[in-house]
C-alpha cells in the first residue's frame, strides 16, 4: 500500500497487519532541526485527529495527530536515541509508531500523495 496523508501532515502506510505512522517531509522541513520526540505508550488508544505525541525542534514544538483511530502496538525507539532521524528520513526510518486501526473506512478520509502535495499549494 502506498502512503496516505492527513491534513495535519502525518503519513500512514499499511505494513503487514499494522499501519505505520510518521510525519511528512513538509512537516519536518517546517519544524527545522528536531531535537526531541515524545512517543506514545504501547497499548494507548487514540481517536482520529487526537494528539498522540509531540515533536520539538530548535524552532518550534508540534503535536502529532492520529490519522485514524487505533491502538499503538509499537513505537520507534530510534527516535528517542536520535531525534535527528526525523530530519534525515521522515518517510522511512523515522516512523513514530505502529497502529492497529479500528476502522479501515477512516482511511478514506485521507489524501493520496498527489492530493496531499496539491494541498500544500
Amino acid at each position: 500500500m502506498s502512503y496516505l496523508f492527513s491534513a495535519q501532515h502525518q503519513w500512514i502506510q499499511e505494513q503487514n497487519d499494522h499501519h505505520v505512522v510518521g510525519i511528512t517531509e513538509h512537516a519536518q522541513e517546517t519544524l527545522g532541526d528536531v531535537v526531541f520526540v515524545q512517543l506514545p505508550k504501547v497499548g494507548e488508544h487514540f481517536q482520529q485527529n487526537e494528539v498522540v505525541c509531540a515533536v520539538e525542534s530548535v524552532k518550534a514544538a508540534s503535536d502529532v495527530f492520529a490519522p485514524v483511530s487505533g491502538t499503538v502496538t509499537e513505537v520507534n525507539p530510534k527516535l528517542t536515541q536520535d531525534p535527528s532521524l526525523v530530519n534525515a528520513d521522515p518517510m522511512g526510518q523515522a516512523w513514530f509508531f505502529k497502529f492497529a486501526i479500528d476502522n479501515s473506512e477512516e482511511l478514506n478520509a485521507l489524501m493520496d500523495e498527489k492530493d496531499y502535495l496539491k494541498s500544500l499549494g
